[in-house]
């Protein structure tokens, strides 16, 4: 497919860039007024997300009204534990929230492995009706949970601070856990794949609870599942955001991807340099720094982007934008990356 903007996918694969391409993770959503406006005509978020033709109004969204480089589709990491069988509420101020979680053998019995194009149809339709929309403008982002952070919320049953009782599994059922991990990452293999073929130009595996678990549970219960699906992945360009992980970033140096992503806690130079000359780095901007007025959030980008330069780099936030940051700050970001020389 031809692209009128192409710059993400070409920075992804270190090819030549006039510009340093930008986006934001959860770009789609509720900073913008015109996200909440659709989101208030559903009963919630998980509609919102199964109604294909309202996931890709707002995926698009972000392209007509912040002017970034690329679209990532509407959805949420945990629709992979809902195609296993195991099904999740979305709780208003709370999060996420498991009426059932796993802690057994016999509650393994009860799940499966989710085939993608069917068990998440409603994605890959959001997905072809944004790609049709787009028309080339620019790439549209698919996503996954890392299978770690994904057995977390179904193990624990909830978001925690400290998700002691799926760290408690991995050191009481070890054998039990590689068997969840395992379903989770297959599911996951079908599910990205589903997405490339409906027209996903780049894919991204989010690891958001990588950093509580120490190096040697993350590199046996973590690392090796996203190792798997990078290997499994070969249609598109891979980035990988393990937020929390700076203990791991020489590992991801050795992964089949092409971009990993930092947070803003990981030193620039320092993750270069243990990551590499080959990959493309993504971030990493404390999103904090957008609470600031123009100038700050102008001289916040213009430091970060210094410490880019010349090398491979997409401009992101070093994590998701946070709901109460004024979209004005976020044009301000995106075209002071932009106007970097």
């Amino acid at each position: 497919m031809q692209f009128q903007n192409d710059l993400l996918l070409r920075a992804a694969k270190g090819e030549k860039v006039e510009r340093t391409p930008v986006w934001l993770m959860r770009q789609a959503g509720r900073i913008l007024p015109e996200y909440r406006a659709v989101r208030e005509s559903v009963s919630g978020f998980i509609e919102l997300a199964q109604t294909p033709e309202l996931a890709a109004e707002v995926t698009i969204q972000p392209v007509d009204l912040l002017g970034v480089d690329a679209a990532i589709i509407f959805s949420d990491i945990l629709v992979i534990p809902e195609a296993m069988g195991l099904p999740y509420e979305m709780v208003e101020k709370r999060g996420p929230w498991f009426p059932n979680t796993v802690s057994s053998a016999a509650d393994l019995k009860n799940l499966r492995v989710a085939d993608g194009a069917n068990d998440l149809s409603y994605v890959i339709k959001a997905i072809e009706i944004t790609k049709k929309e787009l028309n080339g403008r620019v790439p549209l982002i698919g996503f996954a949970g890392a299978p770690w952070t994904i057995f977390a919320y179904m193990v624990e049953g909830s978001g925690s601070k400290t998700f002691s009782k799926a760290r408690a599994m991995l050191y009481r059922e070890p054998k039990l856990s590689h068997q969840l991990l395992q379903m989770i990452t297959d599911s996951t293999i079908n599910y990205l794949k589903a997405q490339i073929k409906a027209g996903a130009d780049l894919v991204q595996i989010f690891d958001s609870w990588a950093g509580i678990l120490g190096p040697e549970q993350y590199d046996e219960f973590s690392l090796q599942y996203i190792a798997q699906i990078c290997d499994a992945i070969q249609e598109v360009p891979k980035t990988v955001f393990a937020k929390g992980a700076f203990f791991a970033r020489e590992a991801m140096g050795k992964l089949n991807c092409d971009t990993i992503g930092l947070d803003w806690n990981m030193g620039i130079a320092e993750s270069r340099k243990m990551i590499g000359a080959d990959k493309t780095l993504q971030g990493n901007l404390d999103p904090a720094a957008l609470y600031g007025n123009p100038e700050q959030v102008h001289k916040a980008t213009q430091n970060m982007m210094e410490q880019f330069k010349g090398s491979r780099h997409i401009a992101n936030l070093g994590h998701g934008v946070y709901p109460d940051i004024d979209p004005e700050m976020v044009k301000v970001f995106i075209q002071s990356v932009k106007d970097f020389q």
